[in-house]
C-alpha cells in the first residue's frame, strides 16, 4: 500500500527591514521574537533578512512557499495591517520606504527570472508610522506585532507547518 502523505513544506519565513529605522525594522523583530518563542518543524527556515536584498537570492533556490514581514507603504493609517499575495506584491513595493525595499522588489523579480521563486509568495505588512533613526518601534507598530506574529503563524498552519509553542514548561530539544 503507498502512502499518501504529504511532502514536508519547504517553507523560508524572511523579516526584512533595517532596525534601527523604527517602524522600517519590524520584519526583522518579528523573526527573531518567532525564534525565541517557538519551534518550526523541519523545511521551514526563519530568517531575519535586515536589509540585505539582493544577497538573500539564494535562500529562496529550492522553496516552495515564501512569506514575508516588513514594513510598507499602504496609504493606509499607520498600524494598519496587510497580507499581500501574487500580483499585489510588486505594486505594494513601487513605493518604498527605505533602500532594502527596492533591493526586495529586485530580489523577487531575479527570483522569477532566475526560476527560483517559491510558488507562493505572502507579505505580512504593517503601514509605518516612521521611519527615522530610533531603536524602538512606535506604538501603532508595536501594537500590531502580536497579530502579525499570529498572521505568521496562520500563514505557516495553512501551508501545513505545524508550530509548537516554547512556553516555560517546555522543553526544547534539539534532536525533536
Amino acid at each position: 500500500m503507498g502512502s499518501c502523505k504529504r511532502p514536508a513544506p519547504n517553507i523560508l519565513v524572511l523579516g526584512i527591514g533595517n532596525i534601527i529605522m523604527s517602524d522600517d525594522g519590524v520584519g526583522a523583530r518579528i523573526v527573531q521574537e518567532l525564534q525565541r518563542e517557538y519551534h518550526f518543524p523541519v523545511g521551514v527556515e526563519i530568517v531575519d533578512g535586515g536589509t540585505l536584498g539582493l544577497d538573500l537570492l539564494p535562500l529562496l533556490e529550492g522553496r516552495s512557499h515564501l512569506i514575508m514581514v516588513d514594513a510598507v507603504e499602504t496609504g493606509k493609517k499607520p498600524g494598519s495591517c496587510v497580507r499581500l499575495t501574487g500580483e499585489e506584491l510588486p505594486i505594494a513595493l513601487e513605493t518604498k520606504l527605505s533602500p532594502h525595499q527596492m533591493g526586495l522588489k529586485d530580489l523577487l523579480a531575479v527570483a522569477r527570472l532566475m526560476g527560483h521563486a517559491p510558488a507562493e509568495m505572502v507579505l505580512i505588512g504593517v503601514q509605518p508610522c516612521s521611519i527615522d533613526v530610533g531603536a524602538e518601534l512606535t506604538a501603532e507598530v508595536s501594537m500590531q506585532v502580536e497579530s502579525m506574529k499570529g498572521a505568521v503563524l496562520k500563514e505557516l498552519e495553512r501551508m501545513g507547518a505545524h508550530v509548537k509553542s516554547l512556553s516555560k514548561t517546555e522543553t526544547y530539544r534539539w534532536d525533536q
